[in-house]
């Protein structure tokens, strides 16, 4: 391999030279400059990047912790932080949680140790002391789609509040009134943020939500299909399984086919994160959509302000509904109900 010596005696120039031209300082002539990329591409010459970061102190590489790779969702999320990073000088070394909170922290220590110049993560609990720890230790850090309640981090997520709403009016318009929701993990934001919104939705159209309609999943598709299996043996079952995320959708469309049902004319199905697979489903699948790509992209440009020295930004983007035939024909949705009107006595019904 070429050294910056032999590019220096190619071209003609001093090594401090070459050295300031791959840094991009202005005091180079135009002539060096020329002669000197010249020499470089001739060569094939490649700078060191380890001793490059020992005298400047970084390593224009981004640590991403992300809570699931197999998640589409996730994939997506990844692709997109890797290529704003790549656009912005930096590269991405990724971590895969794998929904286990410990190995999360194995990434974190092992980025750490590796220098990185900054830090996103998607948290899969909101308890850990090693997340708290490296934020009040001044790395930069920036939390993308998850959060930990208090911790002093910037946030770069999809408020799906108003597109569960949204999905609740079209739910209540095709006429279905008993709807539960497959959860994800309590100790994650997005897992008791949507279970709240989604009973909050319900509420201002009189309707409730019973424990008995509230599954607990984990963001698998495994738990997906072992709550709706109970959901489906109730007295009463839920006319919609609402699961709150792709992959969990998934495991609920396998259990109502496992017993011969279809969606949606025995019962109906809605996800939260939207992917490509829903199109091609049968039925297709009604979804909230998140703007995944685009939080992956203000999530690097939020750290890199942090690295670079500029204030940091929360970033709080909208979800939206997408509707398809997973919970029938779509007609318009009524306007809202009081939480304690009697045209509904279904809603006060007990499920247990």
């Amino acid at each position: 391999m070429a050294s910056i010596k032999d590019v220096a005696a190619e071209a003609g120039v001093s090594v401090a030279t070459v050295s300031r031209v791959l840094n991009e300082h202005p005091s180079v002539s135009a002539d060096a400059r020329a002669r000197v990329l010249a020499a470089v591409e001739a060569l094939g010459y490649r700078p060191n990047a380890v001793a490059r970061s020992l005298r400047t102190d970084q390593t224009r590489t981004l640590g991403l912790v992300i809570s699931d790779v197999l998640n589409p969702y996730f994939t997506t999320l990844a692709r997109s932080v890797e290529e704003e990073a790549r656009a912005l000088g930096y590269s991405v070394i990724i971590g895969n949680a794998d929904e286990h909170p410990e190995l999360q922290d194995h990434h974190v220590r092992t980025l750490l140790d590796r220098r990185i110049d900054g830090l996103l993560v998607s948290p899969t609990d909101g308890g850990s002391p090693l997340m708290l720890d490296t934020a009040r230790g001044g790395t930069p850090m920036v939390f993308v789609d998850r959060w930990i309640p208090g911790a002093d981090v910037p946030v770069v997520r999809a408020d799906g509040r108003a597109a569960v709403r949204d999905l609740v009016a079209h739910l209540y318009g095709l006429g279905h009134r008993r709807l539960a929701i497959i959860a994800g993990p309590a100790a994650t934001t997005t897992g008791s943020e949507r279970v709240e919104a989604f009973r909050e939705a319900l509420a201002k159209y009189g309707l409730l939500l019973p424990d008995a309609y509230i599954g607990q999943g984990d963001f698998q598709a495994e738990s997906g299909r072992r709550v709706t299996d109970a959901f489906l043996d109730l007295a009463e079952p839920p006319e919609v399984v609402f699961a709150a995320d792709n992959l969990m959708a998934l495991g609920a469309l396998d259990a109502v086919r496992a017993r011969g049902m279809r969606v949606p004319q025995d019962i109906a199905l809605a996800a939260f994160d939207d992917i490509p697979w829903f199109v091609h489903t049968d039925p297709p699948v009604t979804a909230i959509a998140q703007p995944t790509g685009e939080l992956g992209r203000a999530a690097v440009r939020a750290l890199v302000d942090m690295i670079e020295g500029r204030p940091p930004q929360s970033v709080t983007l909208a979800a939206h509904l997408v509707v398809r035939r997973s919970c029938g024909e779509s007609s318009p949705a009524p306007a809202p109900v009081p939480a304690s009107s009697e045209e509904h006595p279904v809603t006060n019904r007990s499920l247990s």
